[in-house]
């Protein structure tokens, strides 16, 4: 995928989950991952991606704390 496609794929993500609005993003990113998950169809790629998506972020319990 070049970087203007995965821009395009982006952009639609993000208009798609604007259009559906917040209450149902979760539930769209949820069944989107489960899509993508199933497409990649390696068990061990969707852990490294889950975990590497989650790098970086704090856990919910200490979102509560920042200012």
């Amino acid at each position: 995928m070049t970087d203007t496609e995965l821009d395009a794929v982006y952009t639609r993500l993000c208009k798609t989950m604007t259009e559906l609005g917040e209450p149902r993003a979760t539930l769209f990113l949820a069944r989107f991952a489960l899509l993508a998950i199933d497409r990649l169809g390696d068990a061990h790629a969707a852990q490294r991606l889950i975990d590497s998506a989650a790098e970086g972020l704090a856990p919910a319990a200490t979102d509560k704390a920042l200012p």
